[in-house]
């Protein structure tokens, strides 16, 4: 029969192992990827961009006019025109002194001279200069993620390069995590960061330290190995290879989490399971990761609990959400399973100095699809 797992003799509070990694943490220095390769990540100051279009353009095919031109004109009184009209594709500048953009219909041109069947107004048809971008604005807010749409603007003004904080992420697996390495990794990437994966050629704490020799970035994460039992030795690699800050955090799940540091870059142990893993992921390595792309906010919904949520005292608890009705309902609190976690839409801490929440009480919560 498998004992149960041991945990350290004394926990630190959350807030100070956190606070413990985040000193001397500072923004990476700004990349300039490709727009493929920026999206997802943090948005560092840019330049301003132009007016966008530059003039004006047609907004669909037709004929160029300038609307003032054709004041009376109509089926019952058509206006002859003494020459033909410039036509335009969608896309195209406008010529000198137009204004509108008449479709083919509104054109007869099966006599000697064309004539005008219809009125428009000034910018019928047309996409005015600026009216896409506005000159001064951004491709994308600084310390916001880059989505999609920002690379149609950015795709827009011909760039082809965006200038980004994509921090390293080297992550240790030790042998028997791979499923949570995996998870962390792919978390990873999906905040932004470039992750480099490594697996240890053993449990034991040598050749997780020969691991760490070959690891490198700006945040380190060992996945797996933190308790202390006899096959659980990273924080003895780590001890070997830099210093511990605190073993044992007042977390549940993830009471056997780890930080400390490797010369300057911080480290976090996570645990091997992936509900601890993921608990400590989203308290302590996401914020250092936060930090070091520069990242101003992660989204946050603000809705009222549908059930009372209770904690024990001295200990942070996790939270798994999801929306219903605009209110939070509760999936787990502290345990967490592979189903919850794959359902929930958002989490929260209850921090170890508060009992919980009462029912009906607004509560920020962090989404997870943001």
């Amino acid at each position: 029969m498998t004992s149960p797992q041991r945990l350290p003799t004394s926990l630190t509070p959350l807030e100070k192992a956190l606070d413990a990694l985040l000193q001397g943490v500072e923004p990476v220095a700004p990349v300039e990827p490709t727009l493929v390769e920026a999206l997802r990540c943090i948005a560092a100051e840019m330049p301003p961009l132009k007016t966008h279009p530059p003039r004006d353009i047609a907004a669909a095919d037709g004929y160029a006019f300038c609307a003032r031109d054709l004041v009376g004109a109509s089926s019952y009184s058509p206006l002859p025109l003494s020459a033909p009209p410039a036509w335009v594709e969608a896309g195209e500048a406008m010529p000198d002194g137009c204004d509108c953009v008449l479709d083919s219909d509104s054109l007869d041109i099966s006599g000697p001279l064309p004539q005008v069947l219809a009125e428009a107004i000034p910018g019928q048809g047309v996409r005015r200069a600026g009216s896409d971008i506005a000159a001064g604005s951004p491709v994308a807010e600084a310390g916001r993620p880059v989505l999609p749409r920002h690379l149609l603007i950015a795709r827009a003004v011909g760039m082809e390069r965006l200038k980004v904080r994509r921090p390293r992420l080297g992550i240790v697996n030790v042998p028997g995590g791979s499923m949570t390495a995996e998870l962390i990794a792919e978390s990873a990437c999906a905040a932004g960061a470039e992750a480099v994966s490594l697996t240890a050629a053993g449990r034991d704490a040598g050749s997780i330290a020969a691991a760490l020799d070959d690891s490198a970035g700006d945040l380190l994460l060992i996945v797996g190995g933190s308790g202390v039992g006899r096959t659980d030795a990273a924080v003895t690699a780590l001890s070997a290879r830099g210093k511990i800050l605190a073993h044992g955090i007042a977390l549940q799940p993830g009471r056997t989490a780890a930080v400390g540091r490797i010369g300057k870059m911080p480290v976090v142990v996570l645990p091997g399971a992936p509900d601890q893993a993921v608990a400590a992921w989203w308290t302590l390595a996401r914020p250092v990761l936060d930090r070091l792309s520069g990242r101003n906010c992660r989204q946050t919904v603000n809705l009222p609990l549908a059930r009372k949520i209770a904690s024990q005292v001295g200990v942070a608890e996790i939270v798994l959400l999801q929306r219903e009705q605009d209110r939070w309902i509760t999936l787990a609190v502290g345990e967490l399973s592979l189903a919850a976690i794959a359902r929930a839409e958002a989490w929260l801490v209850v921090p170890g100095s508060s009992e919980g929440f009462a029912a009906g009480s607004p509560v920020d919560a962090y989404m997870l699809r943001d």
